[in-house]
């Protein structure tokens, strides 16, 4: 089946930067790349359905020429791009998209203004990670060149991982030069007896297609400790499962979006 980035524009500073990642990506991935903007037209409380008709669409032209621009200038001809620009919410175009027949993956910029969006990633972004059954690919603004030397797979002991989709996304990954890392942050005074079971299985599972290993990180070293791993901000990837509790849990959310996401400069990845 074939391959596509369904890439979420919204015109803001960080869009540049997304595409030209999802660029990079799919040259090696060889997908092809779908940019898809929600517009917000204005509408006037007493204007007739004729002229509201007309102000919608006038809105969506001009967003397709803008995205049309965009493409010029940031995606190279070899790459097969295409458009969908409408007023319908997102929560309601994409899994339209998603029944199309391609492996997808979803990507959306991160917005890092203001401590409330650090944390929790941002309200259009929350919205389509939890309610999107699709692996969604969250981007900081300030990387612009995919690399994928090394993967980090956060593992809770409680929410199962998602295998099938975890494999689903390896797809898109080459397998030449990639290490992938499972790893779990133990809460304080927590047995780690089956979760490192847990890691050692997954590592050895997937050791014949990368170099495995995997790690616990312990309550009184888990900042350090991981930062000093991932904190690169170079060639890694950070894949967490929907619904673990390293995404619901105050603490684990804060550290992990805001320290490894934001300051490290690091892709998140979220399976469904």
């Amino acid at each position: 089946m074939n391959k596509r980035f369904i890439v979420l524009i919204d015109f803001s500073e960080y869009s540049s930067n997304l595409i030209k990642y999802a660029c990079d990506w799919s040259q090696e991935a060889n997908a092809k790349i779908l940019l898809h903007h929600q517009t917000h037209p204005f509408l006037p409380a007493f204007a007739e359905n004729e002229a509201r008709e007309y102000i919608v669409q006038q809105a969506n032209d001009n967003a397709l020429e803008k995205l049309k621009i965009l493409a010029h200038d940031l995606i190279p001809e070899t790459i097969e791009v295409a458009y969908y620009v409408s007023e319908i919410d997102f929560h309601l175009t994409l899994p339209e998209l998603l029944v199309e027949p391609f492996e997808n993956l979803i990507f959306i910029g991160l917005k890092g203004t203001g401590i409330l969006k650090k944390i929790f990633l941002g309200s259009v972004a929350l919205r389509i990670i939890g309610n999107i059954e699709n692996t969604v690919v969250a981007m900081p603004k300030g990387i612009d060149s995919f690399s994928h030397e090394k993967i980090f797979v956060a593992v809770g002991d409680k929410k199962p991982l998602n295998i099938q989709q975890l494999d689903n996304f390896l797809k898109f990954i080459d397998h030449q030069n990639t290490s992938i890392t499972f790893f779990h942050l133990a809460k304080p005074n927590e047995d780690t007896t089956l979760i490192k079971e847990k890691l050692q299985t997954l590592s050895e599972t997937y050791a014949d297609r990368f170099t495995t290993n995997f790690a616990i990180y312990e309550a009184n070293n888990r900042l350090d400790g991981i930062k000093g791993v991932i904190n690169n901000k170079i060639d890694e990837i950070l894949i967490v499962q929907k619904g673990s509790r390293i995404l619901t849990d105050q603490l684990f959310s804060r550290f992990l979006i805001n320290e490894l996401v934001y300051e490290g400069q690091t892709p998140l990845i979220v399976l469904p």
